[in-house]
């Protein structure tokens, strides 16, 4: 298993900086934070332990789909 301290350079779901690395019972996967925040809820319930290295920023705060759209024209 790679330390905590270390992550893979990419995300395992798109070319991303990986940032969150997910320890699963078969092995570990590893995520940019946009998508450990898409698959935190299943990969909690899948029995993932979602960790960071200790020297990480923390994760951006999760924006809702109506912040990244533009306003419709009216």
């Amino acid at each position: 298993m790679t330390p905590p301290e270390t992550l893979p350079e990419r995300c395992d779901r798109c070319p991303a900086t990986a940032r969150v690395r997910a320890e699963l019972p078969f092995g570990e996967l590893h995520f940019c934070a946009h998508h450990a925040r898409a698959h935190e809820d299943r990969l909690r319930a899948m029995g993932a332990r979602l960790r960071t290295p200790a020297n990480a920023p923390p994760l951006p705060p999760v924006r809702s789909r109506r912040d990244r759209e533009p306003a419709a024209p009216g």
